[in-house]
């Protein structure tokens, strides 16, 4: 004998047929999105990290759908603002010289997570080809020491922010930001 299920005075939903619609929806409308991103289509801002040039940003209607790229230009002799995220990050030297400054995380994780920073930073020279790993929620900060600007193509990844961990902080703005 096969039992059937009641759903009579209990909450319903339609989160599953929901589900598959914004799926098919989503599906239709990514095939309008950017293949390609021409270097007009990808905007400047000055934000409290230095002046960035988005080159893929989730609000650019894009393809890509897991990665924040941007490029920040750190005057010669300057530094970048200090942050923070929880993702990792790359980053390619594209143009300059210079260092960075790393305070990688020390957490434990009891009753809630308890996260202490490094007192003395990691510092890390690089140079113009030269690739840099951020490890996840360091404090870092970018110095350009060379005599010309640098110019630094950093890559994060998204996915973190749509599973609920949006843990982005600005901990020092760059100078005249």
């Amino acid at each position: 004998m096969v039992k059937s299920t009641t759903i009579d005075g209990k909450l319903t939903c339609d989160w599953y047929s929901a589900g598959l619609k914004k799926s098919a929806d989503f599906r239709e409308e990514y095939k309008s999105r950017l293949n390609v991103v021409k270097s007009s289509q990808m905007p400047y801002e000055r934000s409290p990290n230095g002046l960035v040039q988005h080159i893929i940003h989730e609000n650019m209607n894009t393809k890509e759908c897991c990665m924040e790229i941007h490029k920040l230009f750190v005057p010669a002799g300057k530094a970048s603002g200090k942050s923070r995220q929880l993702a990792e990050t790359v980053i390619f030297v594209l143009e300059g010289s210079g260092h960075d400054l790393h305070w990688d995380v020390q957490f434990d994780c009891q009753d809630e997570f308890i996260w202490e920073w490094e007192k003395e930073p990691k510092k890390l020279e690089w140079t113009r080809g030269d690739f840099i790993y951020v490890p996840p929620y360091s404090i870092t900060q970018h110095f350009a020491t060379g005599k010309e600007e640098a110019q630094l193509v950093v890559m994060t990844n998204r996915i973190l922010k749509d599973m609920g961990f949006d843990w982005f902080e600005q901990v020092e703005n760059a100078e005249g930001f």
